[in-house]
């Protein structure tokens, strides 16, 4: 990140431990239209996510399993991100997200809103896998692969 203060490095590692602490829309649909698990064998992250999708929209979307504090966070987020929202804006926003952990495309030009907060995550290459480990299910689930 550009010029990140001290208050800004704060105030985004508190976004993360808010959504480790409590994780929005987590647990299952009980019958998903679209489902995929997410893992990886390297950190023990293991995600599955679930979601209605109608008319090209995420109608509801939920996950569980365990991860790290950058996996769970993550996903939380991504479920906030997409919850309500058209397929089609779910899938640019996480070519935009894995863009910036990979250092394609800075931070402030792909308009994350508050999955800014785990830009930091490419500072650490090994963690990448933890912050799309969400993403990467939610796009099985969309492609309509288990």
């Amino acid at each position: 990140m550009n010029q990140t203060t001290a208050a800004e490095l704060d105030l985004y590692q508190d976004v993360v431990m808010d959504h480790k602490r409590a994780p929005r829309h987590f647990g299952t649909l009980p019958a998903p239209t679209h489902q995929a698990r997410g893992q990886n064998p390297s950190c023990g992250d293991d995600l599955q996510v679930t979601l209605n999708v109608a008319q090209d929209r995420i109608e509801d979307i939920r996950f569980s399993g365990q991860g790290c504090a950058i996996c769970i966070a993550s996903a939380s987020m991504m479920t906030e991100a997409v919850h309500g929202g058209d397929v089609a804006l779910a899938q640019q926003l996480h070519q935009r997200f894995r863009a910036v952990l990979t250092g394609e495309l800075e931070p402030e030009a792909a308009h994350l809103g508050k999955l800014i907060s785990l830009a930091g995550v490419r500072r650490f290459p090994g963690r990448i896998k933890c912050a799309l480990l969400g993403w990467h299910a939610l796009m099985h689930a969309l492609d309509g692969k288990p």
